[in-house]
């Protein structure tokens, strides 16, 4: 597929763009305080909605699963969490707001759809949230207290299936684990254990030297090991994994890139990492054999 330029119609920086499921709809977040929901095809783009809530820039969206209906996350400088939900074709409503939070609220994750309809939020009050819907259409939360003291930026969650085990079984004991990235430097690995949240690393995952920007949990398919992606101020990217429950992480610098890193992303697959720096390039990288990881391609701006 031929790069496409999409005009998103935006007044100011924009933060984040998510695809959808069926990716056929484009959901952008921008300073304007707006998103945008946008269609694409193969030749064209068409603006379908303008979301109008939050009070302050739009930092993520996040895409649920289908099965849940059309419903789109979205987190802003403003510290609230808009659900919104598409009733008639791109009619969008804001299906729940959560405020918990007491300052800005800077990523949101939806889990792997086995776990049911339920969204991890990262606020710079150092807190992660998990709110979980109920059958009767209402919300509880859990919550992670002092996750990164000094702000978390990101969460992601990991595949609901053990490394290593067949694809499916997740349907029979999914798993509910999720790591974070913080301004402590730090990635931590989180997991829920009796109804609460415990830290599964120790100690946290120490190489980088300045904020953590993002990070991405790898699809394992069935791999024997976990992996997952930070970028961080720094410029470096690292590539953290693990064998079994209860082991070392172990860390290996992917590139220093001697730009700030904003953005990881896995394929569907897991097995090729898409990195964006901060002078504007995005580059594809994968495992080689030998367990190097080589630039595979340069996206084309």
């Amino acid at each position: 597929m031929p790069a496409q330029k999409v005009e998103t119609g935006h007044q100011d920086t924009i933060h984040d763009v998510a695809m959808d499921y069926y990716g056929k709809r484009l959901a952008t977040a921008s300073s304007d305080h707006t998103i945008k929901i946008i269609g694409v095809s193969n030749t064209a783009s068409q603006h379908l909605a303008t979301l109008t809530a939050h009070q302050g820039p739009v930092w993520q969206v996040a895409w649920a699963h289908p099965k849940f209906g059309s419903l789109l996350a979205s987190c802003s400088y403003d510290g609230r969490v808009i659900v919104w939900k598409e009733g008639n074709q791109n009619e969008w409503t804001q299906d729940y707001v959560f405020d918990d939070h007491k300052s800005s609220v800077n990523s949101v994750a939806w889990a792997p759809h086995e776990l049911g309809l339920c969204l991890a939020c990262g606020s710079s009050d150092g807190n992660i949230s998990v709110f979980t819907i109920r059958a009767d259409g209402g919300w509880d939360t859990s919550r992670i207290d002092q996750a990164h003291p000094v702000g978390v930026t990101s969460v992601s969650w990991a595949p609901s299936t053990a490394p290593g085990a067949l694809v499916g079984s997740g349907l029979l004991d999914p798993i509910h684990k999720l790591c974070s990235g913080g301004c402590d430097n730090t990635v931590k690995v989180w997991k829920l254990s009796n109804g609460n949240w415990k830290m599964d690393c120790f100690p946290a995952l120490q190489m980088h030297t300045d904020w953590v920007r993002d990070v991405a949990w790898a699809p394992n398919l069935g791999l024997p090991k976990s992996t997952i992606a930070s970028a961080a101020q720094d410029g470096k990217v690292i590539i953290w994994t693990v064998a079994r429950d209860g082991d070392q992480w172990e860390g290996k610098v992917l590139n220093d890139f001697k730009t700030p890193v904003w953005k990881v992303s896995w394929s569907l697959t897991g097995n090729i990492l898409a990195v964006s720096d901060g002078n504007n390039n995005v580059t594809l990288w994968k495992e080689a054999v030998d367990g190097e990881w080589q630039q595979v391609t340069t996206v084309e701006p």
